[in-house]
């Protein structure tokens, strides 16, 4: 006798599985991936475009600035608390919501017609994707099986490595060939297609009464907000203040800190708390989330590091730069995909660690930077990159979450993607600060070996008082000419040896990161199955 399959029941047409059987499997993974794809890509996309934003709505560098600071402090606040909203609402409908509401508050944007319209649109994007990213991993982790986590979390991570590439390169094409604008309202028709498919495809909600009437944990919300949004404004906005020297800033520093061990007792205290700590009983969970951050910072940190290379010294447009970016976002992709197919037959330690001592070689091959670096010279090592960057990711998130309980899962993926999200910011915020640092010093270095007792520095001076003076000039501004081309040469070379340093830093850092490996499980179909509820 046939069975009818209801195929709004995840359970239905398994019941002792309680995965999700056939196509209807595959048709959720793309319909959560593409979620989680348009909240990465926004999160990149307007870099290129703020110059072309500050020219059309009137505002500074620092008030500008805030269009990406907004986003980013949002979607960090929501990051967490996208667990117990999903067990409230429902993870479908919150699912939705979140996407309905980006999709309309990506329209508010390239509507905006002042400054505070766009940041405010641009904070509401922010708290809508916050809910996305998360939910959408939570998502496929309750639906596949573990035998076939691998490529569920390949098709998850594609967007979620290949994002901050295409962003650039997708933003910089848009913002010169249509206008900042589209950059937001591409994303309508994407938006609008995912909300049709969730409404279709994922699986009906099945919310328990009990958690409903649930008390409500508004001060551990709201010390969260205090917590995480003190720390994101801390480490977006230090470096354009200087950091400590101003008032502002240490008041952020002390709030943030105060707000966080608050936060921490406060949710640890509670029987039903807002973010439940408690999954951090999970030694994998919690090891995991600590090198997720470690991956944020070389994959959000050094995409920030290339970008600002090309176009700074390498004087590359923001759509030359996006092309240079997109092969490594596609070599992501491709190494996603077929990693997905073995990942649950091989160590996931294993495969971290190849991916950590490639992302290292890479890091110390892009040191070798000189001011002649072309695009032929960055070709390789960016393939690369993208490559390795899969090795560690997605076997991350397979080893860190795996091995879950299916109850714990939405709220161990809204920990796990904060820290790597947290992770971006920091390296962000490191990277700036050793950058211009470095940059000084080696600047006054290179100053200190420029004397006029040097005969190198006096034979490169007079030849180039010679070039002004060919052109017609007389031998004072000549002169001065030169002395202004040779401050440019060395502020150039400067520029490069502080790019160096900062990729050898990265690369130390993910050495450093590999005795993290022994604290992982071996993820894949060794791990432990997540026991269904």
């Amino acid at each position: 006798m046939a069975t009818t399959h209801d195929r709004s029941n995840p359970q239905s047409d398994n019941p002792q599985s309680g995965y999700v059987q056939g196509s209807l499997k595959w048709a959720i993974a793309f319909t959560a991936s593409l979620g989680a794809i348009l909240e990465v890509i926004d999160t990149s996309i307007v870099n290129v475009a703020l110059t072309d934003i500050q020219a059309t709505l009137g505002a500074t560098i620092s008030e500008v600035g805030w269009v990406v600071t907004g986003y980013a402090i949002a979607n960090v606040v929501l990051i967490p608390l996208s667990a117990w909203l999903g067990d409230v609402f429902g993870k479908k409908t919150y699912f939705v919501f979140s996407m309905a509401g980006f999709t309309l508050a990506s329209v508010l944007c390239g509507f905006a017609t002042n400054l505070p319209m766009l940041v405010i649109a641009r904070i509401l994007q922010g708290l809508f994707g916050g809910g996305l990213l998360a939910k959408a991993q939570a998502i496929l982790f309750e639906t596949f099986p573990p035998s076939e986590q691998g490529l569920a979390q390949a098709v998850f991570g594609v967007g979620v490595i290949a994002g901050p590439a295409i962003g650039p390169t997708l933003g910089g094409y848009l913002t010169d060939t249509l206008g900042w604008r589209w950059i937001f309202f591409i994303n309508l028709p994407i938006g609008i297609a995912a909300v049709v498919m969730a409404l279709l495809f994922l699986p009906s909600d099945a919310v328990k009464r009990k958690t409903k009437r649930q008390k409500v944990d508004w001060t551990g919300i709201a010390l969260l907000i205090v917590a995480v949004g003190s720390l994101q404004t801390f480490l977006e906005e230090g470096e354009k203040n200087d950091w400590f020297n101003s008032g502002f800033i240490t008041i952020l520093a002390v709030s943030a800190v105060i707000g966080l061990a608050l936060f921490i007792w406060r949710e640890l205290s509670i029987e039903n708390p807002a973010v439940d700590l408690r999954v951090l009983r999970h030694r994998s969970l919690a090891a995991g989330s600590v090198y997720s951050g470690i991956l944020g910072m070389g994959l959000y940190g050094a995409l920030f590091a290339v970008p600002l290379f090309a176009q700074g010294v390498l004087k590359f447009t923001a759509t030359q730069t996006g092309w240079l970016l997109a092969p490594g976002a596609l070599a992501s992709a491709i190494v996603m995909i077929l990693l997905g197919k073995i990942s649950s037959k091989v160590d996931a330690r294993i495969l971290i660690a190849m991916g950590a001592v490639g992302t290292t070689l890479v890091m110390f091959q892009l040191a070798t930077i000189t001011p002649q670096t072309g695009t032929n010279d960055l070709f390789l090592p960016l393939l690369w990159r993208g490559a390795a960057t899969v090795l560690m990711f997605l076997p991350l998130s397979l080893a860190t979450l795996g091995s879950l309980p299916k109850q714990d899962i939405s709220a161990g993926s809204g920990f796990y993607n904060l820290t790597r999200q947290l992770g971006g910011s920091i390296g962000i915020a490191i990277l700036t600060t050793l950058l211009a640092q470095r940059e000084a010093f080696h600047r006054d270095i290179l100053l200190s070996n420029l004397t006029s007792y040097d005969p190198q520095t006096n034979e490169r001076l007079n030849a180039l008082t010679g070039a002004f003076q060919s052109r017609g000039v007389d031998a004072a501004t000549a002169h001065q000419q030169a002395l202004t081309s040779l401050s440019q040469l060395v502020s150039q070379q400067a520029a490069v040896l502080s790019y160096a340093d900062i990729f050898r830093f990265v690369g130390i850092v993910f050495l450093c990161s590999l005795p993290l490996l022994l604290f992982l499980d071996k993820g894949g179909a060794k791990a432990k199955a997540p026991i269904a509820h």
